[in-house]
Parts: structure tokens; sequence; C-alpha cells
């Protein structure tokens, strides 16, 4: 049973993904543009790099419009949980973008420091690279809180994606000033440590992205008020077997719950339901919940696994003791501690009780698989209904 209370569709996570991605992709063209033809013209290496980095980003625009877009889809046949993984998938691969540019900008000022290269650009390209800082810090804020917003990682990896194109034009100004000043190994050191904080911050979104990739369990404290809520349910005697996967934001829940052995089925899958209803009222991030009831701890072993079924059971004993007895009206089964009990229901007549233990001794003395078997007697039903 799926969780249909999301506060934000899908189709609405992904039209605004689309649009806050295509702001940001035309900006980055405008300023690809801008930075370029400014390097070039004023004499500006490091501004010219700083476009071409501009450029790249649109390929990653594309990546977020396309992943949003597949991503967002609602379950189908093909795909019963979703399509988040897509965005998880892009993620990784932004995360891999992020550190790329982090090494390349530490590498380029590493090959600086050494090579003590020096040119000296003019002062015009100074505010072309402050106009960078303002529209990439801008989208860094705009994406993070539309990110935020739908509850999206690869929108908010985007963010850190424009933030990070911030920081590489803050070294062309650190290295514009040094220049100026004469101080030109400065704007290296702060690449440095800017393309330090870029690779960190690609490895975090990527190491976050394989462990759900590999359905790493959510955290601890979040297993803890899982556990809690579950055990609060009326008639859950115990937990056990309880995992969790994450998929996007999106919490997936397994869980066996042990309950007493004679309840009815319908009042296991009642407190099932119950189980299933608190979780999700509980966490808006899980999506859905598989509960399965258990009348016996079978974490470790499973003992009557290997008990015989009911048509077998029905074939080599019930048969038998109907044609012998035939005030048999129902029979039920107990699979339990790797043993079967089994309930006989008699007519109202009945009266051979004597007989009836006589026959049911001679036939079961050499089965091992039956522990005992319950003999009642029928009772008249009154159903009353209200109307």
């Amino acid at each position: 049973m799926m969780n249909q209370e999301n506060t934000i569709s899908q189709a609405e996570r992904y039209r605004k993904a689309k649009q806050v991605t295509l702001v940001g992709a035309v900006i980055n063209a405008l300023l690809g543009c801008m930075k370029v033809v400014g390097g070039m013209i004023y004499n500006s290496h490091a501004l010219v790099a700083d476009g071409i980095h501009s450029f790249s980003d649109l390929l990653t625009d594309i990546m977020v419009v396309f992943a949003s877009k597949y991503g967002s889809q609602e379950a189908d046949e093909r795909h019963p949980y979703g399509h988040q993984r897509i965005e998880t998938a892009a993620t990784l691969l932004l995360a891999l973008f992020l550190v790329l540019a982090g090494a390349g900008i530490t590498w380029d000022a590493l090959d600086e420091l050494i090579t003590h290269s020096e040119d000296m650009p003019k002062l015009l390209a100074l505010p072309i690279a402050i106009i960078s800082i303002l529209a990439n810090e801008g989208l860094y804020h705009y994406t993070l809180y539309i990110g935020n917003r739908i509850q999206s990682k690869l929108l908010t990896a985007n963010a850190w994606h424009h933030r990070s194109d911030a920081g590489s034009s803050i070294i062309v100004v650190l290295g514009l000033i040094g220049s100026y000043a004469g101080y030109s190994y400065f704007d290296a050191l702060a690449a440095i440590l800017v393309g330090a904080m870029i690779i960190k911050m690609g490895l975090s979104y990527g190491w976050n992205s394989v462990k759900e990739l590999i359905d790493t369990a959510v955290n601890p404290e979040t297993i803890e008020h899982i556990e809690a809520t579950i055990k609060a349910v009326n008639g859950v005697q115990r937990v056990h077997q309880l995992r969790s996967r994450m998929m996007g934001n999106d919490v997936f829940i397994d869980v066996h719950i042990l309950v007493a052995p004679k309840i009815s089925v319908s009042e296991g899958h009642y407190i099932a339901q119950q189980v299933h209803r608190d979780l999700l009222n509980t966490n808006s991030n899980i999506k859905d919940v598989t509960v399965h009831v258990d009348p016996e701890d079978d974490e470790e072993v499973c003992p009557s696994l290997n008990l015989p079924n009911r048509a077998v059971i029905e074939d080599r004993y019930i048969k038998v003791w109907q044609n012998a007895f035939p005030s048999i009206r129902s029979w039920s089964i107990h699979y339990l501690d790797g043993k079967l009990e089994i309930d006989l229901v008699f007519d109202l007549e009945f009266n051979k009780w004597d007989a009836l233990k006589t026959h049911l001794e001679a036939s079961i003395s050499r089965q091992d698989d039956i522990r005992c078997v319950h003999l009642l007697n029928d009772v008249q039903i009154i159903r009353f209904e209200t109307k």
C-alpha cells in the first residue's frame, strides 16, 4: 500500500525543477559568453577559463532537466517503486563533475605556483568576474530554495555546483587583485583552498548517492523511532527483521511483527494495517511499508517450514477421521514451534468421545509432527446485525 499523501505531486516537482534549471542554463550561457569574450579582450586567461567552465555547466543543466523529468515519473508496472533512482544516479554524476572541477582548479593553482607564470590583465576584467560571482551566488540561493522545497537532492547538488562557480569567479577576482598588487601567488593559494572545498562537497554528495544505490538503511535515530512506533501498536508483541532503504527522499520499510499465535487471520491483518498507517502518519518520508505477521519468532530459524501443508494434512489425516466420524464439521491447523496443533469441531449431537480418542491415538502415535489434537464441541451461533 503506497502513501498517496505527498505534499508536492511528481508533476509539480518536475515543473519547478525544470524552471529553475532552465533559468540557470540561460544565465550560465550569458556568463560564459561574457567571460570568454571579456577575457580575450582584457587579457585575462583566468577569466577565459572561467567562461569555459560556465559553458560546461550547460551540460550539467541539461542532465538535471533530463533526470528531473524521468525521475519524477510515477510508479508503473516495470518500476513499481518509482523512478527516483534516476535522480540518485544523476546526483552521483554531478558529484563527479564537482570533484573534477575542484581538482581542475587545484591543479591550475599548483601549476601557477610551480611555474610562477604572471599575466597582467586589464582593469576592466575585474567587474566581469564580480558580476559572475553575484549571478552564481543568486543562482545558488534560488536553486537551493527550490531543491529543499521539492525535496530534490539533485537540485540541491546543482545549487552547490552554482556556488562552486561563484568560488571559481572569486578565484579570478583574487587573482586579478593579486596581479594588480604584485602578489600573484595569493590567487593560487586561494584557488587551492576553494578547489579542496569543492572536492569535499562532491565526495559528500557522491558518497550519499552510492549509499542510496546500494540500499543503505536510514540513520539509527530514525530506525529507533520507527521501531518504537511499531511496538506502540496494540497487538504487536515483538519486532524483528526491521529493514529500511532509501530511494531519493522516500523511505521504504520491511518489518516482521510477532503477534499472538492463535488469533484470526483478519485480526493479524488488522494489526498489520495499524502498523502501516501509524508509520505513514508519523514520518512523511516513509513511502511504503511491508508488514509480515509472524505467530512465532522465525528470525534465526523457521522450525515449522518442513511440516506438511494443509492439503497433505487433509489427505493424510482429516479425510480418514471424517470417514470414521462424519460428525467432524470443521478443522483448523496451527504451526507452532515446529509442531502441528489441529482443532477438530464436532456436531452438538456427537457423543463417541472415547472411541474418537482411541482412534486418534492409533492414528498419530507414530507421527512426531503432531503435538496435539484439540476436540471441540460445536455451538449454536446466533448472528446479530445492526441496521
